[in-house]
């Protein structure tokens, strides 16, 4: 067999956006804690300290809001 091309390429892993805050035009989804929708794609946003953290897009809000429990889990955030 044939090796894979690239085998020492590094993973690249998502490393979330810090923002001072959701942007205006992003709407807040009712059910859910930290979802928005942002150009027909659900963004969660966590609050850590002072900043927000934007999660990548998803195309379901249960999807983003996963995230951000995983999140808050992994940082340990007081709720």
């Amino acid at each position: 067999m044939k090796p894979f091309r690239q085998q020492n390429r590094r993973v690249i892993s998502y490393v979330p956006r810090v923002e001072p805050a959701p942007p205006e035009h992003a709407l807040k989804v009712d059910g859910f804690r930290d979802v928005w929708q942002l150009r027909g794609k659900y963004v969660a946003f966590v609050l850590m300290g002072e900043h927000f953290r934007r999660s990548p897009a998803f195309s379901v809000p249960e999807s983003a809001q996963r995230w951000a429990v995983q999140i808050r889990q992994d940082d340990e955030v007081e709720e």
